[in-house]
């Protein structure tokens, strides 16, 4: 009785547990966003952009280098000797051996660059933001992918869930056809045809349940899951609002401020305008400071190594201007490379906001449709759901044969298929112009 108790338990602890580990939409895109190998390397490349914003913003600052080596030198060399007897020298050749140290530190700093440093570091800062809005919308791109896999999901296992019922009515109809042949009142092919019936439905019941777990597949693969094993999703709320849609001109402006693609070629404009003032630096005279200091130490000099480095001492200040006069014309045509992709840039946020108001447009329409045909499916299914539960009062009175009911129960299927597939279209189309909008989607 006691292990009775804790099996049961252990099966309800089991089905609470898997309850809990549905996954609604917003779940499944946080885990995309976490696990996405193409989300994780647009985020590096973000962070390599920050890298090189930490290197323009630290190129004011003084280099220092420090220097030091030891050097050693042996070999015949030519020495004069000084005859005692006669005063004349001779020359004569000896083996020699010396080494010698060397040890400096110098520093360099920029003064003027013809404003290279500040551009080059308000180019960096805004290399970066477009590198955010890329990545933005690398997040926003795999959202609606999941969201239409997710939507997807629900479908299929809405449309199985008919299909089983389908199956029901079928086997329903053929323990009826069964009891009546058992009277005489029905034809062995009666019989057989509803069993044949019932075969189909079944087999149509196997195929969407096939539908909905590759969609299921689909869906735990997109979002970087190990295993499809225990994958489940939140039901689907069974009402939906009809929301009157937002036109699409009042969407578009919105989309402007909001959408990451259109953020990123504003940035890259901008940055392209940085572009042209560093090419057009190498026009300007460069002015810098540098100093050194140093000593060192020969072996040749009869002096001890401490007196050699502290007589050897050795400071330098000095200031360099380089002026450009002519580098055959590779200033201006980098002027004119920059200002030509500054134009590049220009158009490519033109043809980002035309592209934009193209799919918003197209989205509303297409929300607008499915609005429509969803109104029309709801209608028809009703409709039909009443046309069945009629047929199926003539038929069990009598009043109409197994061919009429076989064609009500088909009627009804595909009024609640077409149904389900306008509802999740007409969501997936909606969660599109909230996506426009700037909404979450969830």
């Amino acid at each position: 009785m006691k292990k009775n108790i804790f099996i049961c338990l252990a099966i309800l602890s089991c089905t609470q547990v898997q309850a809990q580990n549905r996954w609604s939409l917003r779940q499944c895109i946080d885990y995309a966003i976490e696990h996405n190998i193409d989300i994780r390397r647009t985020a590096n490349a973000a962070e390599q952009s920050n890298i090189e914003v930490n290197t323009a913003k630290w190129a004011r600052l003084p280099n220092l280098n420090a220097n030091a080596g030891q050097n050693w030198n042996w070999g015949r060399t030519q020495t004069a000797i000084k005859d005692e007897n006669t005063g004349d020298y001779s020359t004569v050749y000896v083996n020699t051996a010396s080494h010698g140290t060397n040890m400096s530190v110098s520093t360099s700093i920029p003064l003027f660059t013809g404003l290279e440093i500040p551009n080059q570091y308000a180019l960096a800062k805004l290399n970066l933001k477009a590198a955010l809005a890329d990545l933005e919308k690398a997040k926003e791109d795999i959202s609606i992918n999941i969201a239409s896999a997710y939507l997807q999901v629900l479908f299929n296992e809405e449309l199985h869930r008919v299909s089983l019922g389908q199956v029901e009515l079928s086997k329903e109809q053929c323990n009826r056809i069964e009891r009546l042949a058992e009277g005489g009142k029905a034809s062995p092919a009666e019989v057989a045809e509803a069993k044949a019936r019932v075969a189909q439905d079944e087999m149509n019941a196997v195929q969407t349940d096939n539908n909905y777990r590759l969609a299921l597949l689909d869906l735990s693969q997109l979002i970087e899951l190990e295993t499809p094993e225990g994958f489940l999703l939140e039901d689907p709320t069974a009402n939906i609002e009809l929301i009157p849609l937002t036109p699409p001109d009042e969407i578009f402006q919105t989309a402007l401020v909001s959408k990451a693609s259109i953020q990123a070629a504003q940035y890259r404009l901008e940055g392209s305008k940085h572009s042209i003032r560093i090419a057009q630096s190498a026009y300007y005279p460069q002015l810098s400071f540098s100093g050194s200091l140093g000593t060192n130490y020969y072996s040749t000099i009869n002096r001890t190594f401490s007196q050699q480095m502290n007589d050897n001492f050795n400071k330098y200040v000095g200031f360099n201007l380089s002026v450009p006069i002519f580098n055959r014309l590779a200033t201006r045509n980098r002027v004119r490379t920059a200002r030509l992709q500054c134009e590049n840039y220009s158009l490519q946020l033109d043809n980002a906001k035309k592209s934009l108001y193209k799919e918003i447009q197209q989205a509303w329409y297409n929300a607008a449709a499915s609005e429509s045909k969803y109104t029309s499916s709801s209608t028809a299914a009703s409709a039909s759901e009443a046309s069945f539960k009629l047929m199926s009062e003539k038929y069990e009175n009598g009043k109409a044969n197994a061919v009429e009911y076989n064609e009500a129960k088909q009627n009804l299927m595909k009024a609640q298929s077409d149904e389900l597939q306008a509802k999740y279209e007409y969501l997936f189309r909606t969660k599109i112009l909230d996506f426009y909008k700037g909404e979450p989607i969830e």
